[in-house]
């Protein structure tokens, strides 16, 4: 068997893309989006339908153009996720606008206004990852959204253990753990340019998370993401869900090697690892000690919120 193939044995295999076409011949369970994923693909001639379609619809909403874009916007996302949920026979997850990181109220507002647009297109909201940046105010919307409203959540740009543990404790649906922009930062922020994949900084952040999850019995699960080669994603099998790029897994998919099956319950349980709990001022803390987790939430956050503007533009052109 491919080494995909055996991945798909022990954890659940997620698509990294806006692109249904590609994620139509890896046969993922789920898939992700985000912006800058969005963003690639309403570039592609192939997807210029659903940009008019997203468009057409803002231009029926009341408002100023400004307010027209956004509905468009919106709608886009929504579309490009009900499209994905016709190859996948899992969840899609849909991102909240990124300027919006530090907005707990408007957040909520977002991601309800985005589940009554699934659900206009007959998709149910289980089906549905309301993603949100794992700040504070990300993760108290994330509590609000699951615990009063059923909304499921996918918190994403975490990069710390503090994050995790904040994400656990608010009984959050799934977190996603961004694997290769954490072996960005140690590339360059550090002497050593070069790791073995069980080292892998970013590998062994997921791995304590996994670890702590388990051993304390958390339903939260762990969602390895952002690789930046196939080693960090074989030194993770056994994660609960591995969302993975197309040319990533077409590496695994034509790559021939017997996987090791790295993270498990049994593990975790006998693993020797403090109980901790956050408030917002320890959070706080915690984080501005991580320069690399404040360095790169602090980045991600900024480059997800310059394409959105980008997408913005992009569907304003129409309205000309």
């Amino acid at each position: 068997m491919s080494v995909l193939q055996q991945l798909k044995q022990v954890t659940t295999i997620v698509a990294d893309t806006g692109d249904f076409e590609a994620i139509n011949i890896y046969k993922p369970t789920d898939a992700t989006t985000n912006p800058s994923l969005i963003l690639s693909a309403s570039s592609m001639e192939r997807y210029q339908p659903l940009v008019q379609k997203a468009v057409d619809y803002g231009k029926s909403q009341k408002g100023s153009l400004n307010d027209q874009v956004s509905e468009a916007m919106d709608y886009l996302c929504v579309l490009f996720g009900s499209e994905i949920l016709k190859v996948v026979p899992g969840r899609v997850s849909t991102e909240i606008d990124a300027r919006l990181s530090f907005d707990t109220k408007n957040s909520v507002e977002k991601a309800l206004k985005l589940i009554k647009l699934y659900k206009s297109l007959g998709i149910d909201k289980d089906r549905i990852l309301i993603k949100l940046a794992s700040t504070w105010e990300g993760i108290k919307a994330a509590e609000i959204l699951e615990n009063e409203h059923g909304v499921h959540c996918n918190l994403t740009l975490l990069f710390s253990f503090a994050q995790a543990v904040a994400c656990a404790e608010a009984k959050v649906t799934l977190i996603s753990p961004f694997v290769g922009r954490i072996l960005d930062w140690y590339v360059a922020n550090t002497d050593n340019k070069k790791f073995e994949a069980l080292k892998d900084p970013g590998v062994v952040s997921v791995t304590k998370i996994y670890n702590y999850y388990k051993k304390y019995d958390y339903e939260t699960l762990v969602m390895g993401a952002s690789f930046r080669n196939v080693g960090e994603i074989k030194a993770l099998a056994g994660c609960d869900l591995l969302t993975i790029s197309p040319s990533l897994l077409k590496e695994l998919e034509n790559e021939i090697d017997s996987v090791t099956t790295y993270l498990s319950v049994d593990n975790a349980k006998v693993q020797d690892i403090e109980k901790i709990s956050v408030d917002e001022s320890k959070f706080r803390w915690l984080l501005n000690e991580d320069a690399m987790a404040t360095d790169k939430l602090s980045e991600g956050i900024r480059k997800f919120a310059v394409d959105t503007v980008k997408l913005e533009n992009l569907i304003k052109s129409y309205f000309k």
